[in-house]
């Protein structure tokens, strides 16, 4: 079987947890969801909105097994963080279109870049008013040096585009034995 192991790097509010959510259920792993955090299941993450410790969530589509990884936004879970980093081979850069890349965003994707991890850049809540996706993307541009195509547009909320994000995960993000072939991580115990 083909495995893709994968997190997700996102500011607090950019809707990562709202992302887990919407690719639990379009692989059918879950079904729909109203008003929680699925993968949030701690009293604080559900009371506050955050995510505080990691969780794994194993998928199914197109004969792919997609393994996520729920990452922590904050930085100050950061050793829960570098835990998500060392065990996937892709991070989804998840950006709000309308308050775009936040610092704290910037020193995760940096330390994924470090580790060789292959990005896809995902802006979402492209449907707000305050939405400016054109902004935000040429700021990824700039900011991480990708071509605009390789960005997705989505509303996690709408479900816009969202089946896109699981096809390009299936598609960009390497298989883990290649990827450790080419790019051995050391883990400590």
């Amino acid at each position: 079987m083909n495995i893709r192991n994968f997190c997700i790097i996102a500011h607090i509010d950019h809707g990562k947890s709202t992302l887990a959510d919407r690719l639990l259920e379009i692989t059918k792993t879950i079904d729909k969801v109203k008003n929680q955090q699925m993968l949030d299941t701690m009293d604080i993450e559900q009371e506050r909105g955050i995510t505080i410790k990691l969780t794994p969530a194993r998928m199914q589509r197109k004969g792919y097994e997609l393994n996520l990884i729920d990452t922590p936004g904050h930085v100050d879970f950061q050793y829960e963080v570098s835990r998500s980093l060392a065990a996937v081979e892709g991070a989804v850069l998840l950006v709000d279109a309308s308050q775009g890349v936040q610092a704290q965003t910037l020193s995760v994707l940096y330390a994924a870049m470090d580790q060789n991890l292959t990005i896809i850049p995902v802006l979402n809540k492209i449907d707000l008013p305050a939405a400016n996706p054109e902004r935000v993307a040429a700021e990824l541009e700039h900011l991480i040096g990708i071509d605009r195509d390789e960005i997705i547009c989505v509303s996690w909320k709408t479900g816009q585009n969202v089946e896109a994000v699981l096809d390009a995960i299936i598609e960009r993000f390497p298989d883990p034995i290649a990827f450790q072939q080419t790019h051995p991580k050391q883990f400590w115990i």
